[in-house]
Parts: C-alpha cells; structure tokens; sequence
C-alpha cells in the first residue's frame, strides 16, 4: 500500500466535495479565482470535478499497486 496514493485521494475527495457542495471557501481561494475567472463559477466546479476524479483514479491505482508512484 502506497501513502502517497492515500494523499492522492484525500485531496481528489476534497475536490470533488468542493466542486459538488459549492464550497465558497473552496471556490474563492486565491488560486481557484483565476479559474473561476477564466471559466465562470460552473466551469470551475465542473473542472475542480474532473480533477479530483483523475486524481481519485490515480490515487486508487497507486494504492492498489497498479502503478508505482516512488522511484527507487
């Protein structure tokens, strides 16, 4: 089991919970403000969305040790 593919999904959760609740503070963060500048407050949330759900992929596939994410 891979701690790094542990983080990898705790933060693509955190994204996708952020992007499905709407979370202000999520949304207004300083970084997230280009995004909702450049895409509108519903594209933001639709590609914070898709990001926590490749990041939920990546992290499960690192966890189950389908791919290796620390070089040796």
């Amino acid at each position: 089991m891979n701690p790094l593919g542990l983080f990898f999904m705790a933060v693509g959760a955190f994204a996708v919970a952020g992007s499905v609740f709407n979370w202000d503070f999520f949304l207004n963060a300083r970084k997230a403000r280009f995004v909702v500048a450049v895409l509108t407050r519903t594209g933001a949330r639709i590609f914070y969305a898709a990001l926590g759900l490749a990041l939920l992929t990546l992290g499960t596939l690192a966890t189950c040790g389908v791919i290796d994410l620390a070089r040796k």
